[in-house]
């Protein structure tokens, strides 16, 4: 088996395992073709910019990704940041390019907790006078 480094990723309520290794070009999300996984128009800009930040080729690389939970803005957040630190794994040398670009930063937002008596995070009942 080839050596592969691995990264992992998360955002919201998804978390990813990506693997890179060398190879011939693939990348496979939940064993489909990463075009056919992430159907949006831009997820597969957002999922390849590291690559492209630190100019590796898609093409002289296999990279193998298992992806859960969330949804789809989650979980292109979350192969994205996987993939950045495969590569820093990769590559140490690059980690100032990948941070100048934000590839290595988790993004820590997620859904705030219902709070009792409100309807929802924030929002109260609608006041009434009498």
């Amino acid at each position: 088996m080839a050596k592969y480094f691995e990264g992992i990723g998360r955002r919201k309520r998804s978390t990813c395992r990506v693997r890179i290794m060398k190879g011939s070009g693939d990348f496979i999300v939940n064993e489909k073709p990463l075009e056919e996984y992430f159907t949006r128009l831009g997820d597969a800009d957002i999922i390849l910019a590291p690559m492209q930040a630190v100019d590796y080729s898609r093409a002289n690389y296999d990279v193998s990704v298992l992806v859960k939970g969330g949804g789809v803005t989650g979980q292109t957040s979350a192969v994205s940041l996987g993939l950045a630190r495969a590569i820093l794994k990769m590559d140490p040398e690059l980690r100032s390019t990948l941070s100048r670009g934000g590839y290595l930063s988790r993004d820590a937002r997620s859904k705030e907790r219902k709070k009792p008596g409100l309807k929802g995070a924030r929002k109260a009942p609608t006041y009434t006078k009498r």
